[in-house]
């Protein structure tokens, strides 16, 4: 009778163990360990779909398709507009077609680390760990096309590249398609400097809203930038409108007043 019941207590602790562990293991990835630095790929939501998104992406306006197929003949493109335009979803979505079909070798993401208003201080980590948080958009767009697994993998490879703008003086980027997003808040040394890295084989899109430039007054070169090259022949200057907001209607509503 002792023995059956030491049994029986033996097992309720197993089963009572074996559930905590469960429980513990579900709720882990959930946080990172203490000192760890962040990382947009190991949040829950990346979790959501591993699968490709294959379905082809539809413009929903006419500055929406003009801006798809400005990406597919030229080789220089700039993306201006207000927030919710899809400018950053549309240019990633050309950028992994462009990819997958053997057009480029690589896909470079680029980015000003800009605050908006408020100063984070220094992020811990290397290189890719600290533009993580400026780049979250590009990874959101990114992980919808791809998949997380296979966006991983490309950055592991470096098929798909993170480089800061502050590094990209001196490159050629030759078959590659380069995003430059938040365009806004770079100087117009910065874009000069960005757009003459265009190589062979090579798309460059740059996308923003000179509205809401996070840069001191009169320091954003990205309208005067466009307002030049809508004149130079094999450049695509695509502008879009509230008209083409895509987010909540209150966003161009509220764009309309603000």
């Amino acid at each position: 009778m002792t023995k059956r019941r030491a049994r029986h207590e033996e097992a309720e602790f197993r089963h009572e163990r074996t559930g905590r562990d469960r429980r513990n293991n579900n709720i882990e990835p959930m946080f990172k360990k203490e000192g760890a630095s962040w990382d947009p790929l190991e949040q829950p939501g990346f979790g959501r779909r591993d699968q490709r998104y294959v379905r082809k992406i539809r413009p929903q306006n006419a500055n929406q398709a003009a801006l798809i197929e400005a990406m597919a003949k030229e080789n220089m493109i700039v993306a201006i507009g207000p927030a919710g335009t899809g400018k950053t979803y549309l240019a990633i979505s050309a950028a992994v077609e462009a990819l997958e079909t053997g057009r480029v070798d690589r896909i470079i993401l680029s980015r000003p680390a800009v605050e908006s208003g408020e100063h984070l201080g220094f992020l811990p980590g290397d290189l890719q760990e600290k533009m993580a948080p400026y780049l979250r958009p590009l990874y959101d767009a990114l992980n919808d096309r791809l998949g997380v697994k296979k966006l991983k993998q490309s950055l592991v490879d470096g098929i798909i590249e993170i480089a800061p703008i502050g590094f990209m003086r001196g490159r050629t980027l030759n078959n590659a398609f380069v995003v430059i997003d938040e365009a806004q808040n770079c100087t117009y040394v910065q874009l000069k400097m960005l757009l003459t890295r265009l190589g062979w084989h090579s798309t460059m899109v740059l996308t923003g809203d000179p509205d809401q430039s996070d840069l001191l007054g009169g320091l954003s070169g990205l309208a005067d930038i466009a307002r030049k090259l809508s004149v130079v022949d094999g450049v695509a200057v695509v502008e879009l409108t509230d008209q083409d907001i895509v987010r909540h209607p209150l966003v161009a509503s509220m764009l309309s007043v603000l």
